[in-house]
């Protein structure tokens, strides 16, 4: 079950600790698996532990089956053993609990296997364990306590994992990397970070998306950053066994009285997308694969050909500063008219996920509200919004972040005019979508 497992939370205790929980447990895998390293604070014999669902230990039953030092049994009980003080010191006793189908409408099986380590000659122990859980609710919280201690010690760990069969390879899966789904006759693998995609058979006529990090918007009254380099591939070979690096680019960083950062690019086997370019402040949009909205009276960056368009430019009339737009996937930044600050360009719709879904929209500018700026709105596409609309009265505000995973541009933040109290927004990361023929 390579690449299927998802960190979703841990603990390592400081200090002793009476329970643990994990609590809003999201419904989006198939199985769940928690790995625990245990000690309790109590001084005779092993301990055990009580695990309880969804704050409830009704409609439980257990199996288990023991094997104590020379000695087998078998017996039902709510408990699995671990380590406690009365065994060998600094030695935690280790379980696994396997839940399948957890969010599920139907009753919920749990299989637990379970060893102590304490290493005197007698009170070793290992168990194998079912439990069955007569409820159709979906699990969202598990809690484990001490039966008998009173606390669990300093350096016990619990880790909850996400379990997705479907990035399993077999029938219909080509390859391993990132999250598969499978929509439409295709099997898709998604990847919101770095990772790398491992055809396990060779694969042809695949199609591949490639979005980078969106810009970061400019601080104080800056423009939109622009929106992450947007790139589709179609009729693709992949080699069985030979790694292809997929690299999410992050987004760039918001300006604080200063323009923005650049987004991260994102690639995938050779082919690059340019991160998104920076929301001007007192200068000219960031150059990116779209480009960053220009400063008050500056020009829009430029896009990269194939990948984006041009940040709006910027505009002073009076004392109304009014920033551009940052350029979309799509479509070029709004430029800024009568202390009305540009929205960000509209970004490009794929359906490569399975479904339509529109990425690399920019950043909309930013602007002074003591002079009665109204900031943009961001692209569609995951661009950030400038700071919230202006008006003589209205205080500063930071600028909206970009989409993640979606490459939009960050938004221009709003300044009061009276302090340097405002940061442009950050840039949404990117995403690496292939798809192929299941």
């Amino acid at each position: 079950m390579a690449n299927t497992y998802t960190l979703i939370a841990s603990q390592t205790l400081s200090s002793s600790t009476s329970s643990v929980t994990f609590s809003s447990i999201p419904a989006t895998y198939t199985d769940l698996v928690v790995k625990l390293s245990l000690r309790s604070d109590r001084t005779a014999d092993t301990d055990s532990v009580n695990m309880t669902v969804n704050g409830s230990a009704i409609s439980m039953t257990w199996l288990y089956l023991l094997g104590n030092n020379s000695v087998a049994s078998s017996a039902t009980a709510q408990r699995f053993y671990t380590d406690s003080d009365y065994n060998t010191a600094s030695t935690f006793g280790n379980a696994e609990v396997y839940i399948p189908n957890y969010a599920s409408a139907n009753y919920k099986s749990f299989s637990v296997d379970t060893v102590s380590e304490n290493n005197a000659t007698s009170g070793a122990q290992t168990e194998l364990l079912s439990q069955l859980w007569s409820n159709t609710a979906a699990i969202t919280s598990i809690t484990f306590a001490p039966q008998f201690g009173t606390n669990w010690k300093q350096y016990s760990t619990f880790y909850l994992y996400g379990v997705n069969k479907s990035t399993e390879t077999g029938i219909g899966s080509k390859a391993t990397g990132g999250t598969v789904t499978t929509s439409g006759g295709y099997t898709i693998h998604t990847f919101t970070s770095t990772g790398m995609f491992t055809p396990t058979t060779s694969i042809t006529g695949a199609d591949v998306l490639i979005v980078a990090g969106g810009g970061g918007g400019g601080g104080y009254w800056g423009g939109g950053g622009g929106a992450g380099g947007f790139q589709t591939l179609t009729s693709q070979s992949y080699s069985s066994g030979v790694g292809y690096a997929a690299i999410v680019g992050a987004g760039g960083a918001g300006g604080i009285e200063t323009f923005g950062s650049n987004g991260y690019n994102s690639s995938f086997s050779s082919t690059v997308s340019t991160g998104g370019g920076y929301g001007g402040y007192g200068a000219v949009g960031g150059v990116g694969g779209s480009g960053g909205g220009g400063g008050y009276q500056y020009a829009g960056g430029a896009g990269t050909s194939g990948q984006g368009s041009a940040g709006g430019s910027g505009s002073t009339s009076g004392f109304l500063y009014a920033t551009g737009g940052g350029g979309g996937a799509g479509a070029v930044g709004g430029a800024s008219s009568s202390g009305t600050s540009g929205t960000g360009g509209a970004g490009t719709s794929n359906s490569y996920s399975g479904s339509a879904v529109t990425y690399a929209g920019g950043g909309g500018g930013g602007g002074r509200t003591v002079n009665g700026n109204t900031t943009g709105s961001g692209g569609s596409g995951g661009g950030g919004a400038g700071g919230s609309a202006g008006g003589t009265t209205t205080p500063a505000s930071n600028g909206q972040p970009g989409t993640a995973n979606r490459g939009g541009g960050g938004g221009g933040s709003l300044s009061s005019g009276s302090s340097n109290d405002s940061t442009g927004g950050a840039g949404g990361s990117g995403i690496i979508i292939v798809r192929y023929t299941t």
